[in-house]
């Protein structure tokens, strides 16, 4: 039986260029420490992989979001803390004009309580990252609009917020309203207000209208320190969320490790067989190769 020579050529070459591509890609995977790089070199691993690597987008993703919710959190906590410090002291300030102090001391708490307004205005107006942290999901203008007299002095605080929250996913199945409520952001124009009331109240030298404000004064506290209390707990979900994020993130890491890296000793071994078998299929296609067509009828 004769057997073509090309036939036989063709075999021998796609054997050395079968085992030259082998050596090529144990020598890949050695120097880049992974296993896979195309579908068929492993197709069910390949597919988990590719469904890790999703899953670990996906938690990238819910990570930045947490990053972003706790950032906007922080920034109200601060805030609110602010106000809190402002209410702290108009409630002293209440104290001392209910007494009979005179007019001249009356006074100079009008020009504090004064201060205090701007002052909490100026924190009501707060942004963060160029938005307004206090106006619900009306970022864009600042929520406390203020109405001033001929002199400058305010008179007035109207809120031209909304009273939505911004929800901002965690996981599949939670996500975190990182601002502060509706309830909050009014209760903030009317505090605002109660200290315009008080301010008026200390500039005219009335005690009673001055004790009057006690009670508007005690809810916008109530107000805050409730969204403290309430901003607290938010932040505590996100830290718990970036928590099981960051465990989330290791162990898909690890799997997809797991499915992806190379054995390196193993490889090396595997390399060495298969560049003896390269070699050794060289040397013996060209002994064959050599061989005349009358080698054949022989």
């Amino acid at each position: 039986m004769r057997i073509a020579n090309n036939t036989i050529s063709d075999t021998i070459l796609q054997q050395i260029q079968d085992l030259s591509a082998n050596q090529s890609k144990l020598q890949t995977q050695i120097s880049t420490g992974l296993r896979i790089s195309e579908p068929d070199d492993d197709p069910a691993a390949y597919g988990r992989v590719l469904n890790y690597e999703t899953a670990q987008r996906q938690a990238a993703q819910y990570t930045n979001n947490a990053s972003t919710a706790l950032a906007l959190s922080q920034a109200s906590y601060a805030g609110l803390q602010s106000l809190k410090t402002i209410s702290d002291r108009a409630g002293e300030l209440v104290t001392l004009g209910s007494s009979s102090l005179g007019t001249t001391s009356m006074q100079s708490y009008a020009v504090e309580v004064n201060q205090l307004i701007e002052q909490a205005v100026q924190v009501g107006n707060t942004s963060y990252n160029n938005s307004y942290i206090y106006g619900g999901t009306a970022v864009d203008s600042p929520p406390y609009v203020a109405t001033r007299d001929s002199s400058g002095q305010i008179t007035s605080v109207a809120y031209a917020g909304n009273t939505s929250q911004a929800s901002v996913p965690l996981s599949e199945g939670t996500s975190v309203a990182p601002s502060t409520s509706g309830t909050t952001n009014t209760g903030i124009g009317d505090f605002i207000n109660q200290l315009v009331a008080l301010r008026n109240a200390l500039q005219s030298g009335d005690t009673a209208a001055v004790s009057a404000t006690q009670s508007g004064l005690t809810d916008g506290e109530n107000t805050i320190i409730s969204a403290v209390a309430e901003t607290g707990g938010v932040q505590t979900r996100i830290e718990a969320a970036q928590s099981d994020l960051q465990s989330r993130s290791t162990t898909l890491d690890s799997l997809v490790s797991n499915e992806d890296s190379t054995d390196i000793s193993t490889a090396v071994v595997k390399l060495s067989q298969a560049q003896t078998a390269y070699q050794a299929a060289l040397a013996s296609g060209a002994k064959i190769m050599n061989m005349s067509l009358l080698d054949y009828i022989q």
